[in-house]
């Protein structure tokens, strides 16, 4: 194969798995707005809730450490293929399911689908960038969160017009196709890197795990937004669904700008400094929605947040995967595991807190967590290094 038939080859596959984040974000923030309909309907508390959403995370975390197995044994493309195809019907089981029984298992397998999907799609941009040469990763998780406004956004407008079944119909569809066209463009990985047992060795060094405590400590506040602003919106500032659909919609959205424009600036600025100003913004941001008198103030201070969120989680994974003396599929699958916990931590913490004191001393406590990123950022400065090819 010549080298310009290699790069048309990987610009292309560039905007594939720029679409398949796109689905994926989708996915994830169509279910934000389903949030407050789905508590009423099966009648449970805010804790049982976050009990649920837990299995969600739980999901994630069960397939997440396979899947580094599974790449390197078959490939990114086809982990994508197997997960994306199932996670896109993720919404509709949960919507029509019509109790805790049903609904726990549905939660699950959504969490496990999109969760896998997910490793999946972050190695398929590092193969991406190795054979551009070029970052891809900031403007990839642009798509996740342009994806995660258009889900969020778009939902409220839709549950509250047309009901919770129709939405999820519709979600469906649309993501359906968007996965078909996009995995027919995806790069497959030159070789495999496993080709005999399925096991998973952790890495040995310590600065992964400090790196993946930053993910983590990032990747809360998304979980938080996601899962509880919408609830927070409506009991404790009175939004109507339409209106509380917009937190997690806003900060999807100001999360899209600011990764767009990600590599340019971590190019101009240097990702310690870039990662730095942006947990001190992010923090700033969730305090502000903490501490909100109404509803629209609270969506304002979360698209603020948004805009420091934005490239904390990339600037993690960039880290890890140009630890010196560790391949990057070790580094990525190891922060990616320990970020996403994240998602199993954050949400049935915040429900408890939620159903006792409420959920502004939640946020304002996330805050808190932002604060020891913009501390430990100097640990990111390994994602200024070139990739260097994998042995």
């Amino acid at each position: 194969m010549d080298a310009s038939n290699s790069i048309a080859i990987a610009r292309r596959g560039r905007w594939s798995v720029a679409a398949v984040f796109l689905v994926n974000g989708f996915m994830i923030g169509s279910w934000a707005p389903q949030i407050p309909g789905f508590l009423a309907r099966l009648q449970i508390t805010e804790f049982t809730l976050g009990l649920l959403i837990l299995l969600f995370g739980l999901g994630a975390l069960t397939a997440m450490p396979w899947c580094g197995t599974l790449i390197g044994r078959f490939g990114s493309r086809r982990v994508i293929e197997m997960f994306g195809a199932v996670a896109v019907f993720g919404l509709l089981l949960i919507v029509l399911a019509p109790d805790v029984p049903l609904a726990a298992p549905a939660l699950f397998l959504f969490g496990a689908t999109v969760g896998g999907m997910d490793v999946a799609m972050n190695a398929n941009a590092v193969e991406v960038e190795r054979r551009l040469r070029r970052a891809v990763m900031s403007s990839s998780h642009g798509f996740w969160s342009l994806g995660g406004f258009a889900g969020g956004g778009l939902g409220g407008l839709i549950i509250k017009d047309g009901g919770a079944l129709p939405h999820a119909v519709i979600v469906t569809i649309l993501a359906l196709a968007v996965f078909f066209v996009a995995t027919r463009g995806l790069v497959t990985e030159t070789k495999p890197t496993i080709r005999q047992r399925f096991r998973f060795s952790p890495p040995k060094s310590p600065a992964v795990y400090l790196i993946g405590i930053m993910a983590l400590f990032s990747m809360i506040p998304e979980g938080a937004v996601l899962d509880w602003a919408a609830l927070y919106l409506k009991q404790e500032l009175g939004a109507g669904i339409a209106t509380a659909g917009f937190a997690f919609a806003a900060f999807s959205g100001t999360m899209a700008l600011m990764r767009f424009a990600g590599d340019a600036v971590r190019n101009r600025f240097g990702a310690v400094a870039t990662l730095r100003v942006s947990a001190l913004i992010a923090a700033a941001g969730m305090l502000v929605g903490g501490f909100a008198p109404s509803a629209w103030v609270a969506v304002s201070a979360f698209a603020f947040a948004g805009f420091g969120i934005a490239n904390m989680v990339p600037i993690a994974f960039s880290a890890a995967g140009n630890q010196p003396g560790l391949s990057p599929g070790v580094g990525l699958s190891t922060v990616t595991v320990m970020g996403y916990s994240g998602i199993l931590l954050a949400p049935s913490i915040i429900g408890f807190i939620g159903q006792h004191v409420g959920f502004s001393p939640a946020f304002i406590g996330v805050s808190m967590l932002l604060i020891v990123v913009f501390l430990m950022a100097g640990l990111a400065r390994a994602a200024d290094m070139p990739p260097q090819a994998s042995t």
